[in-house]
């Protein structure tokens, strides 16, 4: 080989090493970049969860703020509700006898 060729064929293995590090770099770049994510997912999920728990506490404190309430507007509202929640237990009630 003449020394040219070995000049290319040393900056072609240089190269070529470099690559192989940068892939790598990347590679455990993008692992993690991954185990960021299902963090983030799980992450999500719990305050997913916890928002859906938050909501049903919420409906329940303005539900008893109705009952509690002696404005005659919030009884009406509060006769409403428990009416419909009445239908409601009593639908799931027929269901479950049917079944």
């Amino acid at each position: 080989m003449t020394d040219k060729q070995e000049k290319l064929l040393h900056d072609l293995e240089l190269r070529m090493r470099q690559l192989m590090l940068l892939c790598d770099s990347l590679r455990d770049d993008n692992l993690l970049l991954k185990e960021d994510i299902e963090k983030k997912n799980v992450q999500i999920a719990s305050l997913s969860s916890e928002l859906v728990d938050m909501q049903a506490k919420y409906e329940n404190l303005k539900v008893s703020k109705a009952l509690i309430s002696d404005s005659n507007g919030d009884k009406e509202k509060a006769k409403v509700r428990l009416s419909k929640l009445v239908q409601e237990v009593d639908k799931c009630i027929s269901l479950l006898k049917s079944s």
